[in-house]
């Protein structure tokens, strides 16, 4: 089976398999708990409390199967690879859209951590897109749903690894 690679950061990698240890360490048992007390109610061909248990179970091994397989194909990004001064997955930019004149802050990450009210931006979308490799001070177009949008690059902040300050040492 040929799987998708997914791009992480260290912290979103962190936060995945945390995720898949709190499913397998505490939700399944709890499903499992319930779906053990919904049987002793008896007949469970009309129990409900017994399907919605049964649901959940499915829901949870299919979310710690989908976890396993991200995990499996992570790719994580190492930072000190990359150049502080273009844009790449794991920085944080900020940028100003030149029409409003609003200043929108972000950090771009792989599509399995974006989470745009958290200003997580995934890099397949149009803005993260078109703001990689770019640097502070360039503008940009960038098409969205509701036409041509433009931004000017205000600044780039790269979070320094441990590996990468052991290197500049």
């Amino acid at each position: 089976m040929n799987e998708k690679e997914i791009v992480l950061t260290a912290d979103g990698l962190a936060k995945l398999e945390q995720e898949l240890d709190e499913l397998k360490t505490v939700h399944r048992k709890e499903v499992n708990d319930r779906i053990r007390q919904a049987k002793e109610f008896g007949d469970i061909s009309e129990n409900a409390e017994y399907e919605n248990a049964k649901q959940e179970q499915a829901f949870v091994e299919g979310r710690i199967m989908r976890l396993e397989q991200m995990i499996r194909n992570a790719h994580i990004i190492d930072e000190s690879e990359y150049s502080s001064t273009e844009i790449h997955l794991g920085s944080t930019v900020k940028v100003k859209d030149i029409s409003s004149g609003d200043a929108h802050e972000f950090t771009i990450v792989g599509s399995a951590e974006s989470d745009p009210p958290n200003r997580r931006l995934s890099n397949e979308s149009p803005l993260g897109r078109a703001l990689l490799g770019r640097k502070k001070g360039e503008t940009i177009d960038v098409n969205t749903p509701r036409g041509v949008t433009q931004y000017k690059i205000e600044s780039i902040r790269t979070r320094v690894t441990k590996k990468a300050a052991r290197k500049a040492s």
